[in-house]
Formats: structure tokens, C-alpha cells, sequence
């Protein structure tokens, strides 16, 4: 698959009415940034919203303006498993993010200063009831398909749950309906990382104009390896040792050590993500669980969801592994609904959502067929 050579542009949608959050908390006003690619049809009946995982953004497929490809850009495009050529493909940058879609890294228009460490929690209930917004904005009735991996699946299976009516089909893909212990403990590793960093200034680095990027960077390199399988690392890197022999010191000695601290610095300066938007993408991770709402029985938080649904695992995928997924597809089928599921081999772990692969770009290409088919079953595929 090769990079769309479609240039991409933001847009932006400014919503003035206030948001309650779950909080409790209310953004008075907020803007969503998002790019779409295709055409909407006559019926606007060929809709497919992305959802995008914790360091994504709205930027999914094409170039930008630097030439930069989107996250997605291997799966969306023409002639692509979601192929523009038919489909009208939309992601924001949900709220909270560092991209242009209201967040701590810009103004509060109450005080006129950066909202920093004031930003409101969000919750993956907020960032769907923004994206109703957008969906609203774009005149669409209801989305042809969802389409999320990791924390993106997790936001469309909240989709289902909150607007039944709204989607036909739900694509979870390498995603649970909640986190374990364990991953809510790495993720807030991950935060104390960025926290304890004599940079980070209790979330006013800003205006401070600094960055924590060392926390950034640990908190990085934590989930990076979290993302990746033992397999894989043991394949790529094994014990090959960056100067071919030991040093006895402290310094980086193993080339895992090198990857790992190359994909931090990347990640903290490179791709210059807000350290206070990692804080809150991985609590709205932690707070995930819709299931809590309906007695802790996911069936229960399923039983109203009418869409068709397509749920995809990797088998190297220890973060998210292939059981959650299970608990997903016994509780879709627990109320007779429409659910694919597909288990894919693969050594990449977690991160094998984003990768080429051929049974999984068959599994994908397949279902978004089959959406293709009832959006011609309604008339809009002319």
C-alpha cells in the first residue's frame, strides 16, 4: 500500500454553546479540527467517521502541507480498504488534544490565558458527544461505518452505546471494554514520568516556555514497549549490543536501549507532543468502562445497539490482547446482534493495527465491501 498523494487541509468546527462534561466540569466553547477526505454523496449516506488511538490526531490519511503521510494513510485512500474513491472519510483531533481542537495547549477563553493543567478531564462520553457535533455540522444523518483502532475502537464502541441510531456498522479493531489493573498501572507510570519532570511546573510549561521533555520521553519509551511484542523485539533486536561488545557502564550498550530512547526523543521533540494532553488522553483511557452504567454487564451496555459490527484482535497483542476482544464479541452475541470477529497472527503486538498486513487488509477490505453493499442498498452509491 502506498502513500495518497492528496493534500490533506484541516477545517475547523466552533461550537459556541457550552459542553457539559462527565466531569461535572463545562467547556463553555470549543473547536474541533478535521480533515475529510472523498465526497459526500447526494444522501450523505456514505459517511465513515475515524476515531483516532491516544497520540493520533485528525491528520489520519494523505500528506500535509510538509508532506507528512496521515497515521492511517496505508488503510485510507483510494483504492484502499477504505477507499475515498467511494467512501466520504472524516477524523477530528478530539477535545483535549495538542492539534487545534480546544485543548491544554490553548486559550481558555474565559481567563484569555493557556489552559494548561485547567483543561477539564475529558472522558470518551465527551469526545463522542463533540463528534455528534461534527456529525451534525456535515449534515450527515447517520455515519456509514465507525471505524477505530486501540482507544479509537474504544469511542466507537461508546458510539453504539450513546447513538444506536446514528452508525450501521462498528469496526473495533485491537481494542477492550475497559482497562486491566495492569494497564492502568502503566499508564500512570507514564504520567508520573511526565509529572516529576522538573520541567513540567504542575502544567504551566508553557508559559513557562519550556517543555518536559524527559518525562515525555520515559512516558514514551514506557508505552512504546508496551505496544510491541516480545517476539518482535526478540526478532528485531535481540542482545545485539550497539558497539558489538559490553562496556560495563551505564551508558545505552544494547540496540533495544538505542530504539527505545530514539522513539522518546522522537516523540518529545520531533512530534512535540503536550505533555498535559498525554495526561489526559491516558485517564480518559482508565476511565473507560461503560459497562459500570449497566451493573458492570457489558451485555447490558450492548442490549440497545443496532449496528452491524466487524471486531478485530492480534494475536502478539498483549496490551489489549485477543480476550478482551472475546468479551466484546460474547457480549454482542449475547443480544443476537450482527458482529464479524477476526483473530490475526501477527508478531507486531499492539501496535499491528497500523501495519501492513495481509490478512488483516483482507479482513478490512472484506466488511468495508459489505458497508459499500447497504450503502448501495439505499440508493447513494450513484
Amino acid at each position: 500500500m502506498t502513500t495518497t498523494n492528496e493534500v490533506a487541509k484541516p477545517q475547523v468546527l466552533q461550537v459556541e454553546e457550552p459542553l457539559a462534561l462527565i466531569s461535572g466540569a463545562e467547556l463553555p466553547r470549543y473547536d474541533l479540527v478535521y480533515e475529510t477526505y472523498g465526497e459526500l454523496n447526494a444522501d450523505a449516506s456514505n459517511a465513515i467517521l475515524i476515531c483516532h488511538a491516544l497520540s493520533g490526531d485528525h491528520h489520519v490519511a494523505g500528506v500535509d502541507e510538509n508532506g507528512k503521510p496521515g497515521w492511517w494513510d496505508g488503510y485510507i485512500g483510494p483504492g484502499k480498504p477504505v477507499d475515498t474513491n467511494r467512501f466520504f472519510v472524516v477524523c477530528s483531533n478530539n477535545l483535549g488534544g495538542c492539534r487545534g481542537s480546544s485543548g491544554p495547549n490553548t486559550v481558555n477563553p474565559v481567563s484569555g490565558r493557556i489552559y494548561g493543567p485547567d483543561f477539564p478531564i475529558v472522558t470518551c462520553k465527551d469526545w463522542v458527544n463533540s463528534q455528534n457535533k461534527l456529525r451534525e455540522h456535515l449534515g450527515i444523518d447517520t455515519w456509514a461505518a465507525l471505524i477505530g483502532g486501540s482507544m479509537g475502537g474504544m469511542q466507537v464502541l461508546q458510539w453504539a452505546i450513546d447513538f444506536p441510531d446514528k452508525l450501521r456498522h462498528a469496526l473495533v479493531i485491537a481494542a477492550a471494554p475497559k482497562l486491566s489493573a495492569q494497564n492502568i498501572a502503566f499508564n500512570e507510570v507514564a504520567r508520573q514520568a511526565i509529572m516529576s519532570d522538573p520541567d513540567f511546573h504542575k502544567g504551566r510549561f508553557i508559559e513557562r516556555d519550556t517543555t518536559p521533555k524527559q518525562g515525555l520521553a520515559l512516558a514514551r519509551m514506557l508505552g512504546h514497549l508496551t505496544y510491541l511484542s516480545d517476539d518482535m523485539m526478540g526478532s528485531k533486536f535481540g542482545r545485539e549490543l550497539r558497539e558489538g561488545k559490553l562496556q560495563y557502564n551505564y551508558g545505552v550498550e544494547f540496540q533495544v536501549e538505542s530504539y527505545l530512547r530514539y522513539q522518546g526523543e522522537k516523540f518529545a521533540t520531533r512530534q512535540n507532543f503536550d505533555a498535559n494532553t498525554y495526561l489526559l488522553m491516558t485517564k480518559a483511557l482508565d476511565y473507560f468502562d461503560p459497562a459500570a452504567d449497566y451493573e458492570h454487564d457489558l451485555s447490558k451496555a450492548l442490549a440497545a445497539a443496532t449496528a452491524k459490527f466487524l471486531v478485530v484482535s492480534f494475536t502478539s497483542d498483549w496490551r489489549f490482547s485477543p480476550e478482551r476482544s472475546h468479551e466484546i464479541v460474547k457480549a454482542l452475541l449475547d443480544n443476537d446482534t450482527d458482529v464479524s470477529y477476526a483473530e490475526v497472527e501477527s508478531q507486531h503486538g499492539h501496535d499491528a493495527f497500523l501495519l501492513p498486513n495481509e490478512h488483516y487488509e483482507g479482513v478490512f477490505r472484506s466488511y468495508m465491501q459489505r458497508v459499500w453493499k447497504d450503502i448501495e442498498a439505499l440508493g447513494g452509491a450513484a
